[in-house]
């Protein structure tokens, strides 16, 4: 049996590595190569990958020199690296669904698909970015660390703590290898993350966030209405939670005698049953944010006594702006 020195260290060989400018400008000549291209436009593309790198060589600059590159054999491409670059106003973003032609060529249909990724990301279309990087691996793009970085950060913000941590494990495997931008959000996402616990009010607050978020883009779908749910039956769990602890302690302190002397105007009667919060069936549209205003009241009352303040204004503008939601988008 081998017997390890005491102050050796165990080291574990990273699962993905960040490519060399030599590797992607060998994998990008050699595509060019196989590409029916003019004169003009093969000196172009050419000239994009000198042998002597002039130009900024990390990860997010190589994807976009690859861009460039593809968008003068693909005109789709082009069209996609235009509409990127562009002034995006409209709530849809740009069409890009031939990416899935499996006939295209490995090298150009993964890198664009991280390419738009990250611009999605950008625009905080989360749920698109995760649906554009499913089942893309760091091997096959030129730059893995982004599509580690955007796949995190999506997770993050559409509040999947658990994929979010295993993803940005993955990434602080090259640590020292991450460009500036990438190292400090990730190691505040760790710090963040270190002290989020499933089913805690702050993890509720945040899914309300991203219901808001969702309902800014235009997304009002079953999606929307899922989390709109969960929410609603979260804050219902912990309001019960809350209940059974006050009669527990009221039980403790308080003895079987009641007090015959009137409650003073400034004390909040103590509870006598479990608070009935309705669990409406949200159907087709986002309907929970009209509440009925006893009820609403007495969740937030409830909340205030046991969380600091901003939790209750944080709960109390959500409320609002769904009813507002709703009232000005019936349909939804």
């Amino acid at each position: 049996m081998m017997i390890l020195p005491a102050q050796a260290e165990i080291t574990f060989e990273a699962s993905w590595k960040l490519p060399s400018y030599e590797q992607v400008r060998a994998q990008m000549l050699t595509w060019l190569d196989g590409a029916n291209l003019n004169q003009e436009d093969d000196f172009q593309a050419h000239s994009l990958w000198p042998a002597g790198n002039l130009r900024a060589s990390d990860g997010s600059a190589l994807l976009d020199r690859a861009v460039e590159t593809f968008a003068l054999v693909e005109p789709r491409a082009k069209a996609l690296l235009d509409a990127c670059n562009a002034p995006h106003k409209d709530p849809l973003p740009p069409q890009a669904d031939w990416l899935e032609d499996t006939t295209l060529p490995d090298v150009l249909r993964f890198n664009l698909r991280l390419y738009y990724a990250r611009w999605l990301a950008q625009h905080n279309l989360y749920d698109e970015v995760l649906q554009t990087l499913d089942d893309l691996k760091t091997d096959e793009v030129v730059d893995p660390a982004g599509l580690l970085f955007y796949r995190m950060v999506a997770y993050h913000q559409v509040v999947d703590p658990d994929r979010s941590r295993l993803v940005l494990a993955q990434l602080l495997e090259q640590e020292e290898q991450l460009s500036r931008r990438y190292l400090q959000v990730a190691q505040l996402l760790r710090r963040d993350l270190a002290g989020l616990k499933d089913e805690s009010l702050d993890h509720v607050a945040r899914r309300m966030n991203d219901v808001r978020r969702r309902l800014d883009i235009g997304r009002a779908g079953k999606q929307v209405q899922v989390v709109e749910k969960s929410v609603v039956d979260s804050l219902d769990r912990i309001i019960k939670k809350l209940e059974q602890q006050q009669q527990q302690q009221s039980g403790q302190s308080g003895g079987a005698q009641q007090s015959s002397k009137p409650m003073q105007d400034s004390q909040l009667p103590s509870m006598r049953a479990p608070m009935k919060v309705e669990q409406r069936n949200i159907g087709n549209q986002s309907g929970w944010g009209d509440l009925p205003a006893k009820e609403r009241e007495q969740a937030l009352q409830q909340i205030g006594r046991e969380f600091p303040a901003h939790y209750r204004q944080l709960i109390e503008q959500y409320f609002r702006e769904l009813a507002d939601e709703s009232s000005t988008n019936p349909s939804r």
